[in-house]
């Protein structure tokens, strides 16, 4: 068993040492006892780099199983039963998605007073990611033409899921600043129910420093997001989120992982997230040319060999890009501000992920990107 520190991936591309402590055997195993089908552990076998919670891949005496820990002030059971109820309504609807695991109670979602627990099954497949960065391109253009397929195929099976609004800002990939008439109203209004992001943002002129950021965007975004039907999306469609048949080209997707971010949005905020995340080689900035306008458009392509998209998405999708991090990013401001206690990772989130993303797409690397989407007939 490897109960020893691990580290997690920083903001920058580097190394740290995680914000949340790494599961261990004792602690699994009392996890796993909920689970009566499981038996008993047999070993903690790998630990997630990934840093906003803590997980791992674990053998008990029935098989191998998925673990992901959350702390109470980032997830609770409502919270995490929001995703599951999403996730398992894909899954029946024949999307690839590995089964949640339900105590002896029923519950998908338990754990103690600081502490909440889901438990997966293993992902089928090859995890050809599992060790990218957020933010890293993806490898392959036939990589990209099935992310961007899968993709539709599950805003198609999406198209027939209802549920209200996520109840929670933190850590969710949500539309609702976005997709407002007027952002800085928006996110003013928000600060009353957001106490941690109201603190961080009162040190800063705000309004002008996120105003400057996305008003070159917004206002001509504007008018065709708030016509754009409501879907619930997976918000952090990262190829470090899917498996594969195998490591090659022609891989085909086996499985969909991870509904962390989900929210209520839309169609368009899902593809060009998934195009933000796996198109811009975003650890990389400081080099400027870092887009692959080629992994874009088969992205692009890919989704529509489901999914339509004409000319006037098109526009929509390019005019949507270089704003479309905005409620996440802030997201991410508020967590590092209000539990972590990390006001350096709130200042990366703000300065160079909100700020800094919405800046680069002005410059010429970011105009031929959103140039090549709007040609991509």
């Amino acid at each position: 068993m490897i109960d020893e520190a691990h580290f997690s991936h920083g903001l920058a591309g580097d190394q740290l040492e995680p914000d949340w402590p790494a599961l261990t055997a004792e602690e699994t195993a009392k996890v796993i006892a909920r689970v009566p089908s499981l038996g008993e552990l047999r070993s903690v076998d790998w630990h997630s780099p990934r840093p906003l919670s803590a997980a791992a891949l674990v053998t008990t005496t029935a098989g191998s199983v998925f673990i992901k820990r959350h702390h109470r002030s980032v997830r609770d059971e409502t919270s995490l039963a929001e995703e599951h109820r999403f996730a398992t309504f894909l899954r029946e609807a024949g999307i690839p998605v590995p089964r949640i695991l339900r105590d002896a109670d029923g519950m998908t979602a338990f754990g103690s007073r600081d502490w909440i627990y889901e438990l997966h099954e293993p992902a089928r497949g090859v995890d050809i990611y599992r060790d990218a960065f957020s933010w890293s391109p993806m490898g392959a253009q036939g990589h990209a033409i099935a992310a961007g397929s899968m993709l539709a195929r599950m805003h198609v099976a999406a198209e027939a899921y209802d549920a209200p609004q996520r109840h929670t800002h933190i850590l969710v990939a949500r539309s609702d600043i976005l997709a407002s008439n007027d952002p800085l109203a928006t996110i003013a209004t928000q600060l009353l129910a957001r106490p941690a992001l109201a603190r961080y943002l009162n040190d800063r002129d705000w309004r002008g420093e996120i105003g400057d950021a996305i008003a070159p965007w917004h206002e001509h975004a504007a008018e065709a997001l708030a016509t754009q039907s409501r879907l619930w999306t997976h918000g952090d469609w990262h190829v470090s989120n899917l498996c594969w048949s195998g490591p090659e080209d022609g891989a085909v997707i086996t499985d969909v992982l991870d509904f962390g971010l989900s929210a209520a949005t839309f169609a368009l905020f899902d593809l060009a997230t998934t195009i933000e995340r796996n198109a811009i080689a975003w650890l990389e900035i400081d080099r400027a040319d870092i887009a692959r306008p080629d992994l874009a458009l088969a992205i692009i392509a890919g989704y529509r060999l489901v999914r339509p998209l004409d000319a006037d998405a098109l526009d929509v999708l390019a005019r949507l890009l270089p704003i479309v991090h905005l409620d996440f990013a802030l997201s991410e401001v508020e967590y590092f501000e209000g539990i972590t206690g990390r006001r350096d990772h709130a200042d990366v989130a703000y300065h160079a992920f909100l700020r800094g993303h919405a800046a680069w797409f002005t410059g010429p690397y970011g105009r031929a990107l959103l140039e090549a989407i709007r040609s991509a007939v």
